[in-house]
């Protein structure tokens, strides 16, 4: 694959990138880096898309298993702190009371461990159990399992943030 083609496909799907770099870095500079870490990483395993899935399948697993990585890698390092609100301001037409439960959605998604938030992620974003499967490597039904019990540690987490 030439330049031009593989910053095609980065453009076409770079708000799965920067939704993954939201997720995993709190920062605009840490966001920025994992995002050049995720494109360098894109670039190094494009040859080995096949097509047997949708191309935004591969990016999503490349994105998550290198955001993952990282995370890993900088949790041992004690470079990630995390926040009690997420730094993204809401658009200035959106209601205030959705934004504020925005906010608390994706700070409980931020508490999660990084294989449960991966797997929510692609929830939020509409992907079917099987597709969810194929991007984690692992069985639909497992993804079913896994669904319903994120589900219940976020509403506990909301529960909980909400009585304090």
């Amino acid at each position: 694959m030439n330049e031009d083609q593989f910053l095609q496909i980065v453009s076409v799907h770079q708000g799965i990138i920067h939704k993954v770099c939201r997720l995993y870095r709190d920062t605009p500079t840490d966001r920025e880096d994992l995002f050049q870490e995720i494109v360098f990483q894109l670039w190094r395993s494009i040859d080995d898309f096949r097509g047997q899935s949708k191309t935004s399948t591969f990016i999503y697993r490349i994105a998550l298993n290198t955001a993952i990585a990282a995370f890993r890698n900088n949790r041992k390092k004690n470079v990630i702190s995390y926040v009690d609100q997420v730094p993204e301001m809401p658009p200035a037409n959106e209601d205030c009371a959705l934004a504020d439960c925005k906010d608390r959605l994706m700070a409980a998604i931020k508490m999660l461990d990084e294989g449960d938030r991966a797997i929510i992620a692609l929830v939020l974003d509409e992907y079917s159990y099987r597709e969810i499967g194929d991007i984690i490597g692992i069985t639909e039904n497992n993804v079913g399992v896994k669904v319903s019990r994120i589900k219940n540690k976020i509403r506990l987490l909301l529960t909980n943030s909400h009585e304090n």
